[in-house]
């Protein structure tokens, strides 16, 4: 398996920027988890009160706005960990380049729901995220310094 990560920087090399900045946001992303985790965003209401204050202004269809009001704002501690975890998800499996295909996935649904409710200068970095989400799903960034070489290797296919 060692042998294959530095495989990939001799046959994917050209895909070592794009490594780079998948490396930067699982970093961004660890990041961010690990705040809101050591934070009091668990245990207290700021999730349910972030959104309450953002979803007047929101531009997320009508449908969305009256399943987040009537399931994530009575809900919001469920909610807070699954956000939570999965940016932690997020932030190691893009560390590591295992699985970035679908995590980038994952990760481009996240940045829509934090573009909904944010302020205009946030949302403003949460579309770039999500550039960099489809480039990464689309170019399958974990080929590059990552474990997806090993697996792409052995066994073709879309998740790698």
């Amino acid at each position: 398996m060692i042998v294959a990560f530095f495989e990939s920087f001799k046959y994917v090399g050209h895909m070592f920027p794009m490594a780079l900045l998948r490396i930067y946001m699982g970093l961004f992303f660890i990041g961010s988890a690990y705040s809101r985790y050591e934070g009091d965003y668990l245990y207290q209401p700021r999730l349910a009160a972030t959104i309450n204050e953002w979803l007047p202004l929101s531009l997320a269809p009508d449908w969305y706005k009256s399943f987040v009001e009537a399931v994530v704002v009575p809900n919001w501690q469920i909610f807070a960990y699954t956000i939570t975890y999965c940016e932690f998800l997020i932030g190691f499996s893009l560390l590591i380049g295992f699985l970035v295909r679908p995590v980038s996935i994952l990760g481009f649904f996240l940045c829509l729901n934090f573009i909904y409710f944010s302020s205009p200068d946030v949302s403003i970095l949460y579309k770039t995220y999500l550039a960099i989400f489809v480039t990464m799903a689309w170019l399958g960034a974990g080929r590059c310094l990552g474990f997806d070489y090993f697996f792409f290797k052995r066994q073709r296919g879309i998740w790698w």
